[in-house]
């Protein structure tokens, strides 16, 4: 059958690559306002050592692989993996930790795989699963929220903890940080106390961590925005979130006394911003519809069970990155129909 179609030159698809990144990077911005809210300006010291260093990798492989800089440096990909590290650190976090883990994710997780569309893992959480597993310490060192938090840091202790790699001597790290909510919870269980008696603490608000759940609202805003705009598809960020409502859920039901309920689980950690900015990367994710759903879900399922009975509080970059290794066998099994031919 042959279709009529008019002469060339054809219309040309609005999108580009440049053009998704900076709309998810616009996206991020809620969540980043509500960050800086609640944790102080060491998020944008971060974001922009993180970027920098991101890009500069991103110049320096694309020169050693003799590709063209200007195409692929300035296309936001490089950018958009700095920012979603440094929302993962702890906004205090030594410029060193941020620069390695920056370059290790552009250099190791990307450009070590072909660059962009090819690299097999997310490179951001790459690079923030190597700092986890290297420097546990320091990334444990997340400040109070506002409110929370007994003594107010300036701006000038924020850039000091940063470049000094310690606090200034009135402050000590005892004073200002703590537990994050998951970490918390974990504790308490270990001290076998219940989980009405561990988040009776004032960390916990209404829904989970007082201000992590805020932060979470504003990735969840964020996201919505990406699935109006048509950047990501809802497979992915409801597959995850579905399965972990339901794996929390089933466990509240059977011991709410050791199990945290399910919107506990949804708003606290980087569960939102793992559903609609890390999880749903199109390089490393599944490509079907149906291999989408699969590849959610297990990202969901994994995250729950690192939580409740895995070495981290927090299992949401670890299970992205399981499920990235297994998009090929996914992809494999959920091939689309070919059309005009049968199933």
């Amino acid at each position: 059958m042959k279709f009529a179609t008019g002469p060339a030159p054809h219309s040309v698809a609005g999108g580009s690559v440049r053009r998704m990144m900076l709309l998810v990077l616009l996206a991020l911005t809620p969540a980043i306002i509500a960050h800086v809210v609640i944790f102080g300006f060491g998020l944008l010291v971060q974001i922009l050592l993180a970027c920098t260093t991101a890009v500069a990798a991103e110049c320096v492989a694309l020169r050693l692989r003799g590709k063209p800089i200007a195409k692929f440096a300035l296309d936001g990909s490089a950018a958009l993996t700095g920012a979603l590290l440094a929302l993962a650190l702890p906004p205090l976090a030594p410029w060193w930790m941020v620069v390695s883990g920056a370059g290790f994710a552009i250099l190791v997780a990307k450009h070590l795989y072909g660059g962009l569309g090819y690299n097999l893992f997310n490179p951001a959480m790459v690079g923030y699963a190597a700092l986890l597993v290297s420097f546990p310490s320091q990334m444990t060192h997340w400040p109070f929220p506002r409110g929370l938090n007994p003594t107010d840091i300036s701006f000038a202790q924020t850039l000091h903890a940063i470049f000094a790699g310690n606090l200034p001597s009135e402050l000590q790290w005892d004073a200002i940080s703590g537990a994050t909510p998951l970490a918390a919870v974990r504790a308490g269980l270990t001290l076998r106390a219940t989980m009405e008696e561990s988040q009776a603490q004032p960390l916990f608000g209404t829904i989970a961590g007082v201000g992590w759940q805020w932060i979470s609202m504003a990735a969840l805003i964020g996201g919505l925005a990406l699935l109006a705009l048509r950047v990501i598809r809802w497979h992915i960020p409801v597959a995850m979130l579905g399965a972990l409502f339901v794996a929390a859920a089933t466990m509240h039901a059977l011991d709410p006394g050791a199990y945290s309920s399910p919107l506990f689980h949804l708003f606290s950690g980087a569960t939102m911003l793992g559903a609609f900015f890390i999880a749903t990367d199109p390089v490393s994710a599944a490509t079907s519809d149906r291999g989408r759903l699969i590849y959610g879900a297990g990202v969901g399922v994994l995250a729950y069970v690192i939580r409740a009975w895995g070495g981290y509080p927090d299992g949401v970059a670890f299970a992205v990155l399981l499920m990235n290794a297994s998009v090929p066998l996914i992809d494999r099994y959920t091939i689309p129909r070919i059309y005009g031919h049968a199933p």
